[in-house]
């Protein structure tokens, strides 16, 4: 991690474009680290970089998994860690660039060994409404219950398979930070005013629909479980089943987003030793200069 720099936030935070320009600024390659444009297709859904800001800097794993396919934390590590030792070896910085803080964590901390999923144990949970699978949750594992997001039931249902399987809490089986580790990681955590960031949101949520978002999601074939998670994708199919107005359902989707990018500011800011920085009071170009020195300024530092 000591020749890779972090760039984190929420949603809408202006990430793509800043990470780029920074890229370009001090040589550097891009990582995606967003679970969701990971995906093929779906580009204006899951507001991945437009071909302007993609041309910056060499961007990776965006766009490189099929719709279809289910992904998690261990894949995107794996994958990831390949992609920053290739970098690495051609002599270049890499940038870490998204707000999926699990799949951050999974680089800066490692992930313990978990058990693959269970065919039949998996299908005896999806028959269990979510209230079951919160009360028995809580009975092998108050821990988790108490920190988890009880409204995913994709994460309930993941963190239950496990106590399951293993014959222990989840919460036990959770790795523990290695400090030095932890250290090597650098990096920026980026955010705005909550008043300027959900204005940015609403504003996104809107032009995606004047671009097509409608036909792209109707264009969109099978769904994995994990892409079906995607902010927007549910809101859209029940639109496209008459199931509510187009009004509605942009509303919806600006809520739901707004909410993802409160937990998000919530994870990072718990979670991270990345020096925050707030967008809000800098200019774009402000922002770029201001990373760029401090990644070639800790260069030098490691160097020395």
């Amino acid at each position: 991690m000591s020749r890779t720099f972090f760039i984190v936030g929420p949603t809408a935070t202006g990430k793509s474009e800043l990470a780029a320009d920074v890229a370009r600024e001090v040589g550097a390659e891009i990582v995606s680290a967003d679970a969701f444009q990971l995906y093929c297709g779906l580009d204006l859904l899951t507001a991945k970089p437009d071909a302007a800001t993609l041309v910056k800097a060499l961007h990776h794993l965006i766009g490189t998994t099929p719709l279809y396919e289910a992904m998690n934390a261990e894949k995107y590590r794996c994958a990831a860690s390949r992609l920053i030792s290739e970098i690495h070896l051609r002599g270049n910085l890499a940038i870490v660039v998204g707000g999926s803080g699990l799949y951050i964590k999974a680089l800066t901390h490692g992930l313990a060994p978990l058990p693959e999923s269970d065919p039949k144990l998996r299908e005896k949970l999806k028959a269990m409404s979510l209230g079951e699978l919160r009360l028995q949750l809580a009975e092998l594992d108050p821990k988790t219950a108490e920190k988890i997001d009880l409204k995913n039931r994709r994460r309930v249902v993941r963190a239950l398979e496990i106590c399951l399987l293993t014959g222990k809490p989840f919460s036990a089986q959770r790795p523990r930070i290695a400090v030095s580790h932890s250290e090597a990681a650098r990096g920026v955590f980026v955010f705005r005013d909550r008043e300027e960031l959900y204005e940015r949101i609403n504003q996104r949520v809107e032009t995606i629909f004047e671009r097509g978002v409608i036909e792209e999601v109707r264009a969109a074939g099978a769904t994995s479980a994990t892409a079906s998670q995607m902010i927007g994708l549910r809101e859209i199919r029940e639109f496209l089943a008459g199931k509510k107005s187009q009004p509605q359902c942009i509303a919806e989707i600006q809520q739901a987003t707004r909410r993802y990018a409160k937990r998000q500011l919530t994870w990072f800011r718990r979670q991270t030793i990345f020096a925050p920085l707030n967008l809000s009071f800098l200019t774009h170009n402000e922002a770029v200069k201001w990373i760029s020195l401090r990644i070639l300024s800790e260069a030098e530092t490691r160097d020395d």
